[in-house]
């Protein structure tokens, strides 16, 4: 072991210790993304490295799950190494180790847990699992200090759309969902369709700036049981039916046109329910994570919203919207804090609820 660079002594601990600071190293393997960070204290982020697949899965038309966990099992030390590398630190300056162990892909997952794991059994240190949508909540603290619970929050991702009231670190309560695809997920179906390929949501973002969002009335659909909940499936079969429709009778496609025109019938919908939570439940603070949160027009509406509302806005970067061990570091803090701490049985459960 002493010729592995991951277990070469360090002379910092002694020092942030006695300054009560607390060191995360976090490990994030959900999908398709190689990521590991160094984070303090929960707010201050010393690394924050992330190897990427995507050109990989590119090919592909979207992540094939086992070329990704061969991938992660390539690239883990090697990232991890460089993320203790550039926040300057070894593992004895390391207080605990935080990993996502679901919801996700279940052999990417595994590969982070097992890392995780294996370095916690051998140097000793604490192991604390970190559920991923709260990873994604939590890279708002990163990106705003003063930002404490309550507040609510719109996760929307390629496999989630959540509203959330966070009514303290690590304390969730789910008031919206999606009832069939998600966000993200519609984004790379219809893109896909359209022929612009994977990843589908960058993509549509940077197209639709040339379309004319009014040229296609697509359904913005409505959940009768919930106001809160997601359905954003009708609205892609809608998206597939009107290329049908256009292809059939020898009509020319405005990929601008139809990109833009979808895009603002998932906004319209997100805009719409998060705006009204918020009022309902009586918070002056909303924040947004995942990936489709990247989305600029998204930020653009809920920001012109927010403001006219009175209403605090929060929206972390956009590197730090999609996948990142930053944010699992950040979570992971708060549930140390709280005394979580996992055994050498922790397992990736891929289909991990949110408060589980």
């Amino acid at each position: 072991m002493d010729d592995c660079p991951l277990w070469r002594a360090g002379g910092m601990k002694v020092e942030q210790q006695n300054k009560g600071d607390v060191l995360i190293l976090a490990v994030e393997t959900s999908c398709d993304e190689t990521a590991a960070s160094v984070v303090k204290n929960g707010r201050e982020v010393l690394s924050n490295v992330i190897y990427t697949q995507i050109a990989l899965h590119t090919r592909y038309g979207g992540v094939v799950p086992e070329i990704a966990s061969r991938k992660h099992i390539e690239k883990i030390n090697q990232v991890i190494e460089e993320a203790l590398g550039q926040a300057a630190v070894t593992l004895q300056d390391i207080t605990a180790i935080a990993v996502t162990y679901g919801p996700g892909l279940v052999g990417a997952l595994l590969v982070g847990v097992a890392e995780a794991k294996a370095i916690s059994f051998a140097s000793g240190i604490p192991l604390v699992g970190v559920h991923h949508i709260s990873g994604h909540i939590s890279a708002n603290y990163i990106e705003y200090p003063e930002l404490e619970p309550p507040f609510v929050c719109l996760v929307a991702s390629g496999g989630h759309s959540h509203l959330v009231v966070v009514k303290d670190y690590g304390v969730y309560e789910i008031i919206g969902r999606t009832r069939d695809d998600a966000a993200g997920e519609a984004f790379d179906k219809v893109a896909r369709a359209i022929g612009l390929g994977y990843p589908g949501g960058p993509k549509i973002d940077r197209l639709s700036r040339e379309g004319n969002p009014e040229a296609v009335s697509f359904p913005r659909a409505r959940v009768a049981e919930n106001q809160y909940d997601f359905s954003f499936s009708g609205l892609k079969s809608a998206v597939l039916n009107y290329l049908n429709s256009c292809r059939m009778k020898g009509e020319e496609i405005n990929q601008a046109d139809v990109a833009a025109s979808f895009q603002k019938a998932v906004i319209d919908v997100l805009v719409e329910h998060s705006l009204h939570a918020v009022k309902e439940f009586g918070y002056d603070r909303f924040a947004i994570a995942g990936g489709v949160a990247s989305n600029s027009s998204l930020r653009a509406a809920l920001e012109e919203q927010c403001a006219a509302a009175g209403i605090r806005f929060y929206h972390p970067s956009p590197a730090l919207c999609t996948d990142n061990a930053a944010m699992i570091g950040a979570a992971g803090y708060y549930e140390f804090k709280k005394g979580v701490r996992h055994g050498y049985d922790l397992n990736a459960v891929p289909n991990l609820r949110l408060g589980e």
